[in-house]
């Protein structure tokens, strides 16, 4: 199934909570968090700034895990394979987004691929990865197929997956400007990625879960 989206100034609806940040444990209002502030968190928060707040992030199953895992090391045996400027990285990792607002967003995408090596410094991505992925669970679905979708094409991402291994199903957002093209796999064939000679077999995905 696939169809094409134009894209929209905001996507709502994202049930999202809100986390108690500072030394004082005070929280605070919505867009007044800014990027350096995330960057002092302490090691062990699991959060994501998103438009200027804080939100708390759910602890991965082992089934996340394990999908993460696999699907990490095709891209990176790929890379390693064939060379090129392309990075891939695995959550804990934070890719601040420019998507045009005044608030900060710094994210943590399950696994990110980027192309253009400037991008990168010590902090991590600076700038929209070329590649995200997003393994969903009952905690962040909401976020990865509201919030995140928007954020993400707002920012240049050029492919998003979103894949839930509840349904075993996998959505493919191809953006492009401002719009964006989704098509929906089963975990049952290949899938092609932003490499025209890397497709990823979901049924090897599929018998991790």
């Amino acid at each position: 199934m696939e169809q094409a989206v134009r894209k929209q100034d905001s996507i709502g609806g994202a049930i999202l909570h809100p986390v108690r940040a500072g030394g004082a444990g005070i929280l605070r209002q919505k867009g007044t968090h800014t990027a350096e502030e995330y960057y002092t968190t302490p090691e062990d928060a699991r959060v994501e700034l998103i438009k200027g707040v804080f939100y708390d992030m759910a602890a991965p199953s082992p089934v996340h895990q394990r999908i993460l895992g696999e699907l990490y090391y095709m891209i990176r045996d790929h890379i390693r394979k064939n060379g090129g400027p392309c990075q891939v990285y695995m959550a804990p990792f934070d890719a601040k987004l420019d998507t045009g607002d005044e608030e900060d967003t710094v994210v943590q995408p399950d696994i990110s691929v980027i192309c253009d090596p400037s991008r990168i410094d010590e902090r991590g991505c600076n700038g929209a990865p070329d590649w995200v992925v997003e393994i969903t669970s009952p905690g962040n679905a909401e976020t990865d197929y509201l919030r995140k979708l928007s954020l993400y094409l707002d920012a240049g991402v050029r492919l998003y997956w979103i894949l839930n291994p509840m349904d075993r199903i996998l959505n493919v957002y191809e953006m492009s400007d401002d719009n964006f093209t989704v098509s929906q796999h089963m975990m049952d064939h290949p899938v092609g990625t932003i490499y025209e000679d890397l497709s990823i077999d979901l049924k090897e995905l599929q018998a991790v879960i």
